[in-house]
């Protein structure tokens, strides 16, 4: 990535997922400008083969590259796993990943047994199961890949007949088997958690990394000395797919109007 000469800060996700993490980082850096961009036309990465998604993080990489932003956020755990150290050579820029939340979960769980709920790209990736095995000496970790759910956020569908049973359907192996705590492994998923509440009862800790990851956006750039001064920031929004169709799903994430810009393909 070249010089630095903007003051704004990039997110990216496959879709509308990465919303969750935009959200935590705009509470807490409320003065930060923002980018956020939904690679929707190649939506879900989760199920792609490894090469189209560096493919398509490297494509972004490189819009938010002639943005000049100062600090890029990949709030997606597939393209995390697939492309993040590939980003990080390409690039002076900080660069933030995500990494489901296996550490704080074993630490939280008094059973000894924790759920991960993720996308079949990212429980296949060398990276997850890097993590995961530093943990399981001492945490039973079940994992449950979750088909067919971002997509059900893709249309808006949070609630209803078909996302419910999906949910159920993936949920209940784990709760059988004795979890107490439950990591949400895609950045998709906080977007289902009154229905998930619904089914796991109140006893679970259900764990989403969006604010840690705001955190650490936060301490990167305050050791850079990038944080911005007070003033309102800005978000802009930009989708590869089609505005018509994603503008009112993100809209009804974000809860808030906003304007959606063509990223071209």
């Amino acid at each position: 990535m070249s010089h630095v000469a903007s003051d704004r800060i990039g997110v990216f996700d496959s879709g509308v997922g990465g919303l969750s993490v935009l959200a935590h980082i705009h509470r807490l850096l409320p003065h930060e400008s923002l980018i956020y961009v939904a690679d929707t036309a190649f939506m879900p990465y989760g199920c792609k083969p490894p090469e189209q998604v560096l493919e398509r993080c490297l494509t972004v990489a490189d819009f938010f590259d002639k943005q000049q932003v100062k600090a890029l956020v990949v709030a997606c755990n597939t393209a995390t796993a697939v492309a993040i150290e590939t980003l990080r050579k390409h690039s002076s820029t900080p660069i933030i990943g995500m990494e489901p939340a296996i550490k704080p979960a074993a630490l939280a769980s008094r059973t000894g047994v924790i759920g991960v709920l993720a996308t079949t790209g990212t429980l296949g990736s060398g990276k997850f199961n890097g993590l995961k095995s530093r943990f399981e000496q001492h945490t039973r970790i079940l994992v449950q890949p979750c088909p067919g759910l971002v997509e059900q956020i893709e249309q808006g569908k949070l609630s209803g007949e078909q996302t419910t049973a999906l949910l159920e359907h993936y949920l209940q192996p784990l709760l059988a088997s004795g979890i107490d705590a439950l990591v949400l492994g895609c950045t998709h998923y906080p977007f289902l958690m009154p229905l998930i509440r619904q089914i796991v009862g109140e006893n679970i800790d259900v764990i989403d990394t969006g604010e840690p990851i705001a955190r650490q956006l936060q301490r990167q750039l305050e050791a850079r000395n990038l944080l911005s001064p007070e003033r309102a920031g800005m978000v802009e929004f930009w989708t590869s797919g089609d505005c018509a169709l994603v503008e009112p799903v993100m809209m009804q994430l974000w809860q808030a109007p906003l304007k959606l810009h063509h990223l071209p393909v």
